[in-house]
């Protein structure tokens, strides 16, 4: 018989990095049932092939996944050829473009590689939903769609939102939540995982196994995380997104982008750092915390080393060409500024680095003067930039220098 740790100590593990459990209450009997039986609970997490790269926010269910087998528990991965065909609505505000058939067997074929960086797929069921799905008949799809609402389609927030605003609701996309619960059914889940955005589908899922005389699945539920632009959810369509299957290069540059807002969410969510070292790094310099945040992933997804291999590159390559050791500080009056801005053109003459405003012009169209640690390109001459103290202005490779502010 298995043995399983505490149900106290599972919880912990459980419940990091994780928004809702719904029902929370059920939880923990669930997992107390299954420590005294010694049978393991069937932990469900459902992926979609509709693109070739698996990135960091499809790690974060992946990671509880994860943690689960590591308590003993069976994960079950089911590869959604057929809802593929369909397209998540979840979180949309208009109908997904319909992928073919040929194009998600395309894109299911690395898809296993990528998941297999993240969990341990020999001891998985990975089972693909075509197996049911395109085995059903249209009978049979009229069976199942009778033990679903258009009023219980129409609570789903996406739905609720396009129908109040006259946008169409396409009939294939009220199938996409029907065909996700009815995969819970299939594969007997205990629990499945998942964003926020998929409550409707988890608890949908508890009607049609009650229906079948089956134990309810829990819905553990983790935050939707963000992209690199820190505001959007992270995804493929967006191009706000990090791959695991980047280079390691590629993958810390991004990192060294992300808005400092987001770092909390990035440690919680894609690291094990203990939440104590987290505080201590988020207290830290922002550089320093973005790169052990990169360095943690990065070696989780490739080689051990990779990190720090990748950190040093970017220091060389880059970190050190954006902030010179002997930074020249330039003062300028306020009194240049009109409502705190002043023209680019006319600041890179008075910062002295260029020596006329026909010099500034040029190096402005050239694409070769930037502003701030992240060297923002200078889009025109006329572009009214916002002067504030220390403010990183760049002219070329070699020539910076950090503005101050004087009263006269």
């Amino acid at each position: 018989m298995l043995q399983f740790p505490p149900v106290v100590e599972q919880l912990a593990v459980i419940r990091r990095g994780v928004e809702k459990i719904v029902p929370e209450h059920e939880l923990a009997a669930r997992l107390e049932q299954s420590r005294v039986s010694g049978t393991p609970l069937r932990i469900k997490y459902g992926i979609d092939p509709t693109g070739i790269d698996v990135h960091l926010g499809h790690t974060v269910p992946l990671r509880k996944l994860r943690q689960f087998q590591h308590l003993g528990h069976q994960a079950v991965i089911i590869i959604g050829n057929y809802t593929a065909l369909v397209g998540d609505p979840s979180g949309r505000d208009q109908a997904r473009a319909r992928l073919t058939q040929q194009q998600v067997e395309a894109n299911a074929v690395d898809y296993l590689n990528q998941v297999g960086k993240v969990i341990d797929l020999g001891r998985a069921e990975v089972i693909r939903n075509g197996d049911w799905f395109g085995a059903m008949s249209f009978l049979d799809v009229l069976e199942l769609c009778g033990k679903v609402t258009v009023a219980q389609l129409l609570t789903r927030e996406d739905f609720a939102k396009r129908y109040q605003a006259e946008q169409p609701i396409f009939l294939h996309e009220c199938l996409y939540p029907v065909m996700q619960a009815w995969d819970s059914v299939r594969v007997r889940a205990d629990v499945e995982l998942g964003g926020t955005e998929q409550l409707y589908s988890f608890m949908l899922a508890r009607d049609l196994q009650r229906d079948q005389n089956l134990p309810q699945q829990i819905g553990v539920m983790s935050p939707i995380l963000v992209g690199t632009d820190g505001t959007r959810r992270m995804g493929k369509s967006l191009g706000n997104y990090i791959g695991v299957g980047e280079p390691p290069f590629e993958m810390i540059k991004k990192f060294m982008q992300l808005p400092d807002a987001v770092m909390r969410m990035y440690f919680e969510l894609l690291t094990e750092l203990p939440l104590e070292q987290v505080e201590s790094l988020l207290a830290g310099h922002p550089k320093d915390a973005k790169i052990a945040l990169a360095q943690a992933v990065i070696d989780e997804y490739h080689a051990q080393g990779a990190g720090a291999a990748a950190a040093a590159q970017w220091q060389r390559e880059i970190g050190e060409r954006a902030l010179p050791a002997d930074i020249a500080a330039v003062s300028i009056s306020r009194r240049e500024l009109h409502e705190g801005t002043i023209p680019a053109a006319r600041l890179l003459v008075l910062v002295g680095l260029c020596p006329t405003t026909s010099e500034a012009r040029r190096a402005i169209a050239q694409g070769g003067a930037y502003l701030g640690e992240q060297k923002d390109r200078i889009a025109s001459h006329e572009t009214p930039v916002a002067v504030k103290p220390g403010l990183l202005i760049f002219v070329g490779k070699k020539r910076v220098v950090r503005v101050e502010l004087t009263a006269d």
